[in-house]
């Protein structure tokens, strides 16, 4: 199966589920996310950040997305730049990407509008979909780091004036997530007041839920039995909420530390149970049969499961 823009995934799904989109850095999680995808007939985007790319160079990563699409020719998959400048953004336009994600949230309004534009009209000649992100996440993640107190959500109208005069095709909005492991500390959750009017000034259009991992706390802890320090107030989405946000115009939902949680958990388990191994292949293949099983469990929680059978008879 091509890849898909990822377009034609938000006509679909508006509404009715939401698409996972998963960051991947390594083999590991490439091979996860598609088998995921092909065996349970679900589309997902694969979302590639500055610093994967940094970390794997971008044509090696590119070069295991494209080699997971012929081992599993019944995956639907759109690729998808996080979190770009527009030097990362300028460079993914002409690398195969679908979508890229200029992220100027942290600038003053009129800037954000004006650097978004600019991505908008470079990558609308070559049909790929640009994402912006209008208010401000708190937390951290790859090189991110935003104090809570900077933190604000999306206005609603400002939302709308944004979209009319970028162009963007989709939007990610503040309405109560943050990025990382620490999400919530103030035990508000989301703000469905302010998704809810977003929504009223933007109708139909696809909105985006970034720090959107479920932190299981029950990881955390087993994380933590085994040596680990992570702070056990760690508090991510819950499943009801995710559901929720689906009506409200949510259509991609981004997942990132939950499956840097799971590859700690089951590092460390492997280690600690097997001190005197050293094989990488034993826990990468525990890792993968876990992360697949996981990503289709998140698949249902966002009602997608199932889904790439529909994408593929539109298609046809």
């Amino acid at each position: 199966m091509p890849q898909v823009s990822s377009k034609i995934f938000f006509d679909n799904c508006y509404g009715k589920y939401a698409i996972a989109a998963v960051n991947v850095f390594t083999m590991e999680q490439i091979h996860g996310l598609f088998s995921a995808s092909a065996v349970s007939q679900t589309p997902v985007i694969v979302q590639i950040t500055p610093a994967a790319r940094d970390y794997a160079d971008p044509d090696m990563l590119m070069g295991m997305v494209q080699a997971a699409s012929s081992i599993y020719p019944d995956a639907v998959f759109s690729v998808h730049l996080d979190h770009g400048t527009e030097d990362h953004v300028f460079k993914a336009i002409n690398k195969g990407y679908d979508s890229v994600m200029i992220d100027a949230s942290h600038d003053e309004f009129e800037t954000n509008i004006k650097r978004t534009k600019a991505v908008v009209d470079i990558a609308h000649l070559k049909n790929i979909l640009v994402e912006a992100e209008l208010g401000v996440l708190s937390g951290v993640e790859d090189d991110l780091n935003i104090d809570e107190s900077h933190a604000k959500y999306t206005n609603p109208v400002q939302a709308k004036e944004f979209v009319e005069r970028t162009g963007c095709d989709s939007l990610a909005v503040a309405v109560g997530t943050s990025h990382g492991a620490y999400k919530f500390s103030g035990g508000k959750g989301l703000q469905f007041g302010v998704l809810e009017k977003i929504q009223q000034q933007l109708p139909g259009y696809p909105l985006v839920l970034h720090g959107s991992s479920s932190v299981n706390k029950n990881d955390i802890a087993a994380i933590n039995q085994l040596g680990g320090k992570l702070a056990e107030n760690a508090s991510g989405v819950a499943d009801e909420e995710l559901r929720k946000a689906i009506c409200f115009g949510i259509c991609k939902v981004n997942i990132a530390t939950d499956l840097r949680l799971l590859w700690t958990k089951v590092h460390r388990k492997f280690f600690y149970d097997k001190p005197e191994l050293f094989d990488p292949v034993i826990p990468g293949k525990e890792y993968m049969k876990q992360y697949r099983e996981f990503m289709i469990e998140r698949f249902e929680v966002l009602q997608s499961k199932g889904k790439s059978t529909g994408i593929k008879l539109n298609l046809a």
